[in-house]
């Protein structure tokens, strides 16, 4: 089929005037029940919502509400910017489709590789089945439903169409010599995508699938491997790259202020300059291609000033955690010196610049914190209270592999002749000191710790899933998992109780009768 690029775009076009059509003409007339309107107004004032923020969304949401006549219109004007962000997921859904088709129908093409072409026949069922799809999801019911409303949902969706969009425009160049230039465009929209939604960092597993089906041979052992390096990356970027930016940052800022006497943030910029400074340096040394020792201690050099090795919440082992990733790195480094290239680590380490200046538009939430506007939730005006503000740490934390059943009583400790709850003193919080007087230096001091309870051993357990101490909760745990329990004695304060533990079987039942198959499998491909 001739031409078939140029009927490719016009079909895609053609079915995103439709979805564009379709959602404009259904938008909601003003906020929805729910966080849209926090959201619009997060958008339209420029003011912190709740954590951990969505700064880029607020940027393109404020653009939208510019063109309002009258503050009546800023919610129809950012429900339009969903409308049209949604119809730009459809036309690029479209394009998947058609890529996959297209490689279905001729086995092996790559468009820029390729001079095999489609029959007529072929190119207009390959455009039929972009069509198809994309329309049945333009009117599925839930993609329907964020396509007109004020939330960060429909914006996430595009930015998780056009990285894999993207990744399939990789596999059509992969082996030409400027292929990495969509590795790169990948990375950067994923770190401006942190500031809309962390949902499209679940885009990471498929592409990186995409990228070993292209460079190897598939196998099951392959595919495992795969997979194991999808979650590690997945990894990398949400519990390294993300908290551990603001954790360095706030090291050099504690430092800063309390040792060398500076005003407050002098540490974070000097850190950002530091940063900066070695990621350029880094680019640089690779794609120079100088000596591998050079290179590779740039690269482990670049990784680690962004964050990325440095796990957890602080003490000795975070610290000897973050030492051994970084000489993980470095071992293998220097295991595969004979296959590392200057193009991959200049790939690796120009990604991660690109994912942290995306990440950068977090910079927006501390100085408009900083600006004390009329929704200012958790004040992250500082990098302490940002790294909480992250952290989502008002929201509390959830055992996901180890951790108590939902009837676990607080460990107890006799002090004084009294029964005291037994606590797990955790890190040091960290706050401006409050000024008496103008002329005061600026200091951060302890205002507490973080500390959770201490919960009886004997009804800890792996992987709870029933965990809640909410009455309702514990009332739909023993419908759904049919828990009896198992009976355990224990001493309480001088007295014997007993209680009935779930036992891991019931655990599991609930897991793969409600958590799975209720609110998971029967609503699959609907």
């Amino acid at each position: 089929m001739k031409n078939f690029k140029l009927y490719n775009n016009i079909v895609g076009w053609l079915v995103f005037c439709i979805a564009a059509a379709t959602y404009l003409l259904t938008i909601e007339s003003t906020a929805s029940f729910w966080d849209c309107g926090e959201f619009i107004s997060t958008g339209y004032k420029l003011d912190v919502g709740h954590p951990p923020g969505a700064p880029f969304f607020m940027l393109t949401a404020h653009f939208f509400t510019l063109f309002a006549k009258d503050a009546t219109q800023v919610a129809v004007m950012v429900n339009s910017m969903s409308a049209l962000f949604s119809a730009l997921t459809i036309l690029f859904l479209f394009w998947t489709i058609t890529a996959l088709a297209r490689k279905i129908v001729v086995s092996g093409v790559r468009s820029q590789e390729s001079g095999q072409q489609m029959t007529l026949a072929q190119g207009i069922g390959v455009l039929f089945a972009g069509a198809v799809g994309a329309l049945a999801y333009t009117f599925s019911d839930t993609f329907w439903f964020s396509a007109v409303e004020g939330e960060v949902y429909a914006y996430s969706s595009l930015f998780t169409a056009v990285v894999f969009w993207a990744i399939l425009k990789w596999d059509d160049v992969a082996d030409s010599a400027d292929s990495d230039r969509w590795i790169v465009l990948i990375a950067y929209l994923m770190g401006l995508s942190i500031g809309v939604h962390l949902l499209n960092l679940l885009a990471i597993p498929a592409i990186v699938l995409v990228y070993y089906c292209r460079k190897y041979e598939p196998t099951f052992k392959g595919f495992i491997v795969a997979m194991l390096v999808a979650v590690l990356l997945l990894g990398i970027v949400l519990y390294g790259m993300i908290p551990g930016f603001v954790k360095l940052a706030a090291v050099f800022d504690l430092f800063f202020v309390n040792t060398l006497h500076l005003p407050f943030n002098s540490g974070v910029v000097a850190y950002i300059i530091v940063a900066v400074i070695v990621l350029v340096g880094a680019i640089w040394l690779t794609a120079r291609g100088v000596e591998y020792p050079r290179m590779a201690a740039a690269s482990i050099l670049a990784v680690t000033v962004v964050g990325i090795p440095f796990f957890g919440e602080g003490g000795w082992q975070t610290a000897l955690l973050s030492i051994a990733i970084i000489g993980a790195m470095a071992g293998a480094l220097y295991y595969w010196r004979n296959k590392v290239t200057a193009r991959f680590l200049h790939t690796i380490v120009l990604s991660v610049a690109l994912m942290l200046l995306g990440y950068s538009s977090y910079a927006l939430i501390v100085i408009r914190s900083g600006s004390d506007p009329a929704m200012d939730q958790n004040s992250p005006d500082n990098v302490f209270n940002l790294k909480s503000y992250l952290n989502r740490e008002q929201y509390g934390d959830r055992p996901l592999l180890y951790g108590p059943s939902y009837n676990a009583p607080v460990a107890l400790d006799i002090k004084d002749n009294y029964c005291v709850p037994r606590e797990k003193k955790g890190a040091p919080i960290y706050a401006p000191k409050p000024k008496l007087d103008p002329n005061e230096r600026d200091e951060y001091v302890i205002t507490g710790y973080k500390h959770d309870y201490v919960m009886d051993k004997r009804f800890m357990m792996f992987f709870p899933r029933m965990y809640s101490s909410q009455a309702s909760h514990i009332e739909a745990y023993k419908e759904w998992g049919d828990v009896k329990g198992k009976r355990v004695k224990y001493d309480y304060c001088g007295q014997t109780k007993v209680d009935y533990k779930p036992t891991f079987v019931e655990n599991m039942r609930f897991f793969i009768v409600y958590q799975c198959h209720f609110m998971y499998w029967r609503y699959f491909m609907w």
